[in-house]
């Protein structure tokens, strides 16, 4: 069923909102490429920590993987690090088939959509250019703006970027440090939690 939301653009957040969270599957292949033991935790930890200087930008994909390589003692050659990035990369590509019909119902509703999301700038040729593109009028990619949410300085850049004011913005996110973040600045926003509440959400405010 069509979603329309005349005047409203809705930012959608990627991971774990159009993304599915990583699998278990994935993540160990991940741990196994990085040779951790039984025990993931102390890499888990470190892969975590310095996400946020990939995901502003501060750190390229070489040198995030050696800052953990650094915390673990460990030592990858280029072409490990290379692989590490490459299944990160795609354990974030599993995408919820909940969130991608209701992203059709607000397109066919002639709802605006955009995306904002903390990634890696190598992030930003997949969200654009992939089948996912079709659905945004803009994709916003921390990596590539070197700003990160819950900062306001995002989401005011989005804002003035889709000419929009706060009033005619919705925000969907998955952290609520993110939701708060975006309502600070009189953004209606949403928790994502799971897609029937997102559903009723949307539709509450036609």
């Amino acid at each position: 069923m069509p979603i329309s939301l005349p005047g409203q653009t809705v930012i959608f957040d990627y991971g774990e909102v159009v993304s599915l969270a990583q699998s278990a599957a994935d993540r160990e292949v991940i741990a196994g490429l990085a040779g951790v033991g039984c025990d993931s935790t102390p890499f888990w930890r470190a892969y975590f920590a310095h996400r946020d200087s990939l995901d502003q930008g501060r750190a390229g994909a070489a040198e995030y993987w050696q800052a953990i390589a650094d915390d673990l003692g460990a030592s990858w050659d280029d072409a490990r690090v290379h692989e590490l990035w490459a299944a990160d990369f795609r354990s974030w590509l599993s995408i919820n088939p909940g969130t991608i019909e209701v992203l059709a119902d607000l397109k066919a509703g002639g709802t605006r959509l955009a995306l904002l999301s903390n990634a890696g700038p190598d992030f930003g040729s997949y969200l654009r250019h992939g089948p996912l593109g079709g659905f945004f009028a803009a994709c916003y990619v921390s990596g590539e703006l070197g700003l990160l949410k819950p900062h306001p300085e995002i989401y005011q850049h989005v804002l003035d970027d889709l000419g929009i004011g706060a009033a005619e913005a919705v925000f969907i996110d998955n952290r609520e440090t993110n939701v708060r973040g975006a309502e600070a600045l009189g953004i209606t926003s949403h928790l994502f939690t799971d897609v029937t509440a997102l559903r009723a959400f949307l539709t509450s405010l036609r």
